[in-house]
């Protein structure tokens, strides 16, 4: 995907609606994103109408007039939604037949039997494996509600600690979650900054196996001396894939979740070796290569290999599609709505704002906008308005940027976008409930977890902007 529609981005340069000199700019970002931050965890307001009413708050501190912030904001919910929203539903579908139908605890079962003969040593380093696999079509919070009774059963049965078992698990679907589209949060960044989907990709698992090495087993040793508490009992429930008489294989599983990755990867391949926009083979696999059409062949080849693998009738095939998608309705307006703030960001004169100073101060691209995501995040506890809100503001460094270094930028916001979580993010509440932790002991492990991914990610992008 070397573009999704977006068209008010610095790469296509659109005249400001506002003649603000930068001083005033400046103020009205902080306005704004202070209106988005006080709402979201002052006054407890969804994100959705937090960040609409920050749009508009940014354009009257910018002194654009009414009715130009609303067009800026409403063109730009509606193509981010255009661009993102087709495949956030589609991925919520496969991750939905994935849990219902048994395969994802097929896929758990299957590495923890083959782990379990090594004395333990190895079952950090499955936990992972888990999660990566799992993570992959799944939104973060679902992936925690899935592994997390998995987790809890391991780490009893097995008599292993906890910390040791769940931080692992927790690291692999947080690295999915922030660097690896098809995940909602890559997707818009690349959207925004017109970044080339498949390249991204490639990259976003260079950087993603290192990291999640060092943040899972790794790190784990040590947060299992620093916090060493028993799985809460009240927490490990009855697996919703008990009652099932079958459920799919685990080769079929694994080959339909990983569908999409490898067709979107072929195509970026065949792209660097055709390189020729006419030649037969490389127009194929730019459409069967797509993000929706990778997403939706998973789906209809997920509903055979996994759904009727299952027993599942087409009547229950259909209701397992219609529940996927409700819950997946707050989602989609938060990153529609974090796309109306980007563009507003974008018409207000702010991203040519961003590019002057970064001339000015000689701060590397990439760092700049780990830095911008770092502070959002911090801020609002949200990877999510994190990502949107720093990728409209960086987007005009990304067009005289190669196509690798556009992809890398994706990857800096998104590792940005996950730094030190803590008590303004729904995540960190999930986790310090399900692990029956104090606020401290969160801190500790989840916490310093996610500062070691955002960190260590970043590095490791810089060092690939040294090479390509």
């Amino acid at each position: 995907m070397t573009s999704l529609s977006v068209e008010m981005l610095a790469a296509d340069p659109v005249e400001p609606i506002t003649s603000a000199g930068h001083a005033q700019l400046g103020i009205a970002v902080l306005a704004g994103i202070a209106v988005i931050v006080l709402l979201i965890t002052k006054f407890k307001v969804h994100a959705f109408l937090a960040l609409t009413i920050g749009s508009l708050s940014l354009g009257a501190f910018a002194g654009a007039p009414l009715d130009k912030a609303i067009s800026s904001f409403t063109t730009g919910l509606g193509s981010t939604v255009a661009g993102v929203g087709v495949l956030i539903a589609l991925g919520a579908i496969l991750g939905k037949l994935l849990a219902d139908s048994g395969g994802a605890d097929q896929i758990v079962d299957t590495i923890l039997a083959k782990a379990g003969g090594s004395g333990g040593r190895a079952m950090p380093w499955a936990m992972v494996l888990i999660a990566s696999v799992i993570g992959l079509p799944l939104f973060f919070e679902v992936g925690i509600v899935l592994l997390i009774p998995v987790v809890l059963m391991v780490a009893k049965r097995g008599n292993y600690s906890l910390m040791r078992i769940g931080i692992p698990a927790l690291a692999g679907l947080s690295v999915m979650h922030g660097l690896i589209p098809p995940h909602p949060e890559p997707l818009v960044a690349i959207d925004a900054v017109k970044a080339n989907l498949g390249v991204t990709l490639a990259l976003g698992v260079l950087v993603a196996i290192p990291t999640v090495i060092v943040a899972g087993p790794l790190f784990s040793k040590v947060a299992a001396r620093w916090v060493d508490v028993a799985p809460p009992e009240k927490m490990i429930p009855q697996r919703a894939t008990d009652e099932l008489e079958k459920r799919p294989g685990f080769g079929a599983t694994v080959a339909t979740v990983l569908l999409p990755v490898v067709l979107m990867l072929a195509k970026a391949l065949v792209d660097i070796v055709v390189d020729d926009p006419d030649a037969t083979v490389q127009r194929v696999f730019d459409v069967i290569g797509s993000p929706l059409i990778a997403l939706l062949a998973a789906v209809l080849v997920g509903m055979f290999t996994l759904g009727r693998a299952a027993g599942f009738t087409k009547e229950r095939l259909s209701t397992t599609v219609e529940k996927s998608l409700a819950p997946i309705a707050g989602v989609l307006m938060i990153v529609g709505a974090g796309g109306g703030f980007k563009t507003t960001l974008i018409d207000v004169g702010v991203g040519q704002m961003i590019l002057d100073f970064s001339e000015d101060w000689s701060i590397p691209a990439l760092l700049l906008a780990w830095l911008i995501a770092v502070a959002i995040r911090l801020a609002t506890g949200s990877a999510t308005v994190a990502t949107i809100s720093a990728a409209g503001l960086v987007a005009p460094l990304a067009a005289d940027m190669s196509t690798s270094h556009t992809a890398l930028l994706v990857l800096a916001i998104g590792a940005g976008s996950l730094f030190f979580s803590h008590v303004n993010d729904a995540g960190f509440w999930l986790v310090k409930e399900y692990f029956g932790l104090d606020v401290g002991q969160t801190i500790k492990t989840w916490s310093v977890m996610e500062t070691i991914i955002s960190v260590v990610a970043l590095g490791f992008v810089m060092l690939l902007s040294l090479v390509l």
